[in-house]
């Protein structure tokens, strides 16, 4: 599975210019197409869930031309699609799936709608029946309540009010508000039940205002569309920046430090996920409202404070809140989300798996989650995160970077609604960061890493341990060393600590055991395995923790940590390191001959600079250190200039 490995963060702060809103691009396209006269959409979302509304306005004969500056021309067809008969694929755009239901059911023609598999796992049943109740032929093409679809031409009727449920999804509301002026009947929609994510109906009531569409509301729970009603292109159509991603960073600048201001949206937003700014303030962030952005800080204090909120108008940014709860003080409560129930996945359900992974403490029920974070002396735990297939679930969990360090699994998904989201989010954070110390067997580099990360108080990471653990672990369950997929197996699930300077393996202390000749051998050529090193690559990127980390080992900068802020490869004369070793070897009171170990070393340097999978050779940005006339205090005093010259310039 394709997977994005993010380090744990000491800070966020920056501008993001935030991509168009999907809720809003979705609307206005469809309305554009529905409209008499062309529309010039501005800063049109351009990802998954708006490509296949534009493919599918295509096929039916819309004209939509892509201008220049994330631009789109839309060449309206007054309410009358040119292509009366298709077979429209909608991947797990809810959006489009909902409104063009609604809009092709009551246009006239032959339809076939569908989409991936978890879009034909939501619910459509409560719009269906709605739609039938004017007329409308909608089959179910498989399961009954679910896409695909199957909608041909309405039956004349003029049926003058229409029920539709509103607990459910607010989606069917606005699909049925958006096809009614096709009736040229005047129609009321009664909504039965308590209408969630209201926010999101009015941003429809106004996108249909802008079209020249007025509807009468009562409340919430009658809406009535005019018999005279038509769409009319209204030019140009700005769309604002979309609400729901500034949350992942706001939240970055309330729990990085900030500032971090988001450029498209500001207070009067017109999308209801602009309030978790609110939320935010009422956790205790600074937030600060310009004309069109919004900026997020840290509170005063540095700590957020858990919450009890009702979650109704802020049904996808609240899923940002669920995240945040991890870095706050006390329990955190987000009522009022049963809508998370019938999105990409079961929200509910996968926040819940997830957040737990990380140490948190986790109740749920059918419309509310709670979420206790792990003690501030625990932290937060590394952990491999799922995306569901929902791109939500990858940013949000972006996130607990700020406390641990994470893979993301399948983080491509954000193609849905932000396709360049971990590009934005790099360039506003700043990383732990790691110093990277490669360099030949018996060259220095373990004592020299070690001094290092003891003189700047960082963590130590001696990768080379963790081969030799698999390969003593390999022995120990008398798997052979070339026995790949059984080596990878066993360094997948190693029961592994170093606390205290220690390095135990299953509770048993094994450091003297690791560094004999003949596992040292092993761990050579378990090394040389792809599988191994693939299975142990999350692990080492583990160890880098604030304030920062030391590396030893083999393609740390090259592959583990490319991003080093300092990178250093050690080298000696092969009789100077022969010389080591046995001095090592005979203080430890194991018998050893010079004469072997310098024919060990050379054999070794021979195959470790010659072996396929992350051969021992300098990298290009890497600084070359020779220890062979240096003492170890001269090596690290070298090392430790490297580094501060780095820090100093940055």
């Amino acid at each position: 599975m394709d997977f994005i490995d993010l380090p744990q963060l000491l800070a966020a702060r920056g501008t993001v210019r935030l991509p168009g809103s999907k809720s809003i691009s979705n609307r206005v396209l469809l309305l554009a197409a529905l409209a008499s006269g062309d529309t010039e959409l501005r800063d049109l979302l351009q990802s998954d869930d708006t490509a296949r509304m534009i493919d599918a306005l295509r096929t039916l004969g819309v004209k939509v031309e892509a201008l220049a500056d994330r631009r789109f021309l839309v060449s309206g067809v007054g309410g009358v699609f040119p292509v009366r008969e298709a077979d429209l694929f909608l991947g797990n755009a809810g959006t489009a799936v909902r409104s063009l239901t609604a809009v092709l059911a009551l246009a006239g023609g032959d339809y076939r709608l569908s989409g991936v598999t978890r879009m034909h796992e939501r619910p459509i049943a409560d719009l269906v029946d709605s739609l039938r109740q004017l007329g409308a032929e909608i089959a179910y093409a498989a399961q009954d309540g679910f896409p695909p679809l199957l909608i041909s031409s309405p039956t004349p009727g003029s049926a003058a009010v229409v029920r539709v449920r509103g607990d459910v999804s607010s989606q069917f509301l606005t699909g049925l508000l958006m096809a009614l002026p096709l009736r040229a009947v005047a129609t009321t929609v009664e909504v039965v039940g308590e209408l969630i994510s209201r926010p999101y109906v009015e941003l429809t009531l106004a996108s249909m205002a802008r079209f020249g569409v007025e509807v009468l509301r009562e409340g919430w729970q009658r809406f009535t569309v005019s018999a005279a009603s038509a769409y009319r292109s209204p030019g140009v159509v700005e769309v604002e920046g979309d609400a729901s991603s500034a949350s992942y960073f706001l939240a970055l600048g309330a729990l990085g430090g900030g500032p971090l201001r988001v450029e498209g949206v500001a207070r009067d937003s017109l999308q209801g996920d602009v309030r978790f700014a609110d939320a935010l303030a009422g956790m205790g962030a600074k937030i600060t409202f310009g004309d069109t952005w919004i900026e997020a800080a840290a509170a005063v204090d540095g700590r957020l404070q858990g919450v009890d909120l009702d979650c109704n108008h802020i049904p996808d940014a609240a899923m940002t809140l669920a995240t945040v709860a991890l870095f706050a003080d006390g329990a955190t409560t987000l009522r009022n989300i049963a809508s998370w129930r019938v999105k990409e996945t079961d929200r509910i359900a996968a926040m819940a798996s997830e957040l737990r992974k990380l140490g948190a403490r986790v109740d749920s029920g059918d419309d509310f989650i709670r979420v206790v974070p792990p003690a501030r002396a625990q932290g937060l735990r590394p952990a491999a995160i799922a995306t569901y297939d929902d791109h939500r679930m990858a940013m949000c969990f972006s996130l607990a970077a700020l406390g641990t360090p994470l893979r993301i699994n399948d983080p491509a998904v954000v193609s849905k609604t932000f396709p360049d989201y971990f590009e934005r989010f790099a360039a506003v954070t700043r990383r732990v960061p790691v110093v990277a110390i490669d360099g030949t067997s018996a060259s220095g580099k373990g004592t020299v890493a070690a001094r290092v990360a003891e003189a700047l108080g960082w963590h130590y990471l001696d990768s080379g341990a963790l081969y030799r653990l698999t390969a003593l672990a390999a022995r120990r369950a008398a798997i052979a060393w070339d026995d790949e997929a059984a080596v990878a197996a066993i360094a997948a699930n190693l029961d592994v600590d170093f606390a205290g300077g220690l390095i135990s393996l299953a509770g048993e202390e094994v450091g003297d055991a690791i560094r004999s000749e003949e596992i040292s051998a092993g761990a050579s050529l378990v090394a040389a395995l792809p599988a191994v090193r693939a299975a142990l690559l999350f692990r080492q990127r583990a160890f880098r923790r604030s304030p920062g980390l030391v590396a030893d080992g083999r393609d740390m900068g090259a592959v583990v940590f490319p991003d080093s802020m300092t990178k250093v490869f050690l080298t000696a004369n092969v009789e100077i390191r022969a010389e080591r070793r046995h001095k090592q070897l005979i203080e430890k009171g194991i018998a050893a001959s010079i004469a072997a170990l310098l024919l060990d070393l050379r054999e070794r340097d021979e195959r470790d600079s010659q072996r396929s999978v992350a051969p021992m050779q300098q990298s290009a940005d890497a600084e070359l250190l020779d220890t062979t006339n240096l003492t170890i205090a001269t090596a690290v005093a070298q090392v430790l200039e490297w580094v501060n010259k780095v820090s100093d310039s940055g």
